[in-house]
């Protein structure tokens, strides 16, 4: 996707009859919005801070109010929020945030004719045949083509989606697999579930791989090895990793790389992926080139007699800085076109 900018007190010209349209990425830290004046063109990107604004159509609205916006794109009709949350119904209570709304009430809060909300991790997914150069490939062999893709990703919490080709094009799947249960596969894993046991009744597959999960295994390792556990946040424990100035921090890190692999390849038996495994969220892109060297891949592999089939399954790291801004728009597009 290119970025482009506009001078503020130039109107955004747009290819589209209904004028440019509003994208959304929204987390349970920060809102991001752009707008897209044609294909793939997109512009004018904030960042917003959730508790920054009592509601969602709060934050919408400043954003469309912001000088630069306003005065390129001066009436907004169209738009499609990404949300880090289930969207099952027109109402949407999010679960890592104090944002509630209606669908439909907010449309009109705003004055859209369209606007389309979806889970982030369905717009993740959608954005995939679109990355182009976006992304990094972490072993395996080439897509089979017209097979399905494979998506995960580990931030606030763990995502899990697919995408399923068909004649008529991609169909994202609806998943909430970040919630499926744990499943340790050596004795150091079956000690931290059990660590994790004190705390949780059920310890799923996104209480250790997530932002907290980091933290959750680093205090579980401090506790096996019989060492204090410092007070560290898990970019902390990350960032001593990465500069490898704390051992226990690179275990943790270490653990967490191999516990991904194992999830992403039961994903990858699970859709029969042949198309690839996508890992996006917002840990494994920072982590860089000591993901690469982890233990993931052969994690991912160690599928016994599946080993040959997996070993060909090619795995890409999401670099793109905006993807969830792809799949919003194609799923708007699909959306006003129809």
């Amino acid at each position: 996707m290119n970025a482009m900018s506009t001078p503020a007190q130039q109107t955004l010209v747009s290819v589209f009859p209904g004028g440019p349209r509003l994208l959304a990425d929204v987390g349970g830290t920060n809102a991001r919005f752009a707008l897209e004046s044609a294909p793939g063109q997109v512009s004018h990107i904030h960042v917003l801070p959730g508790a920054g604004y009592p509601t969602l159509a709060a934050a919408l609205k400043a954003y469309l109010a912001l000088p630069d916006v306003a005065a390129a794109a001066p009436a907004v009709r169209h738009g499609a929020i990404a949300i880090a949350n289930p969207v099952n119904t027109d109402f949407v209570q999010m679960t890592n945030h104090h944002w509630a709304f209606s669908i439909e009430a907010m449309r009109q809060e705003v004055g859209f004719d369209v606007l389309a909300v979806v889970n982030d991790f369905t717009a993740l997914a959608r954005s995939l045949p679109f990355l182009g150069a976006h992304k990094r490939q972490v072993g395996g062999g080439t897509p089979v083509p017209d097979t399905p893709l494979g998506l995960i990703g580990a931030g606030t919490g763990l995502g899990v989606s697919g995408l399923i080709p068909s004649p008529s094009g991609w169909t994202a799947l609806l998943s909430e697999g970040g919630h499926v249960s744990f499943s340790p596969v050596n004795e150091t894993e079956v000690a931290i579930l059990q660590f994790a046991w004190r705390e949780f009744e059920h310890v799923s597959a996104e209480r250790l791989m997530s932002g907290a999960g980091i933290g959750l295994i680093y205090r579980a390792l401090a506790d096996i090895r019989k060492v204090p556990a410092e007070a560290l946040t898990p970019a902390e424990i990350a960032r001593r990793a990465l500069e490898g100035d704390c051992a226990l921090c690179d275990e943790a890190i270490e653990a967490f790389c191999a516990m991904l692999g194992t999830i992403a390849g039961n994903l990858g038996v699970t859709l029969g992926a042949q198309g690839g495994i996508y890992i996006g969220g917002g840990i494994v892109p920072k982590l860089g080139e000591r993901f690469d060297r982890s233990g993931f891949r052969a994690r991912f592999e160690a599928k016994g007699r599946f080993r040959q089939y997996l070993s060909a399954i090619p795995v890409f790291v999401i670099t793109a800085e905006y993807p969830a801004f792809l799949g919003v728009s194609a799923i708007l597009a699909e959306r006003l076109a129809g």
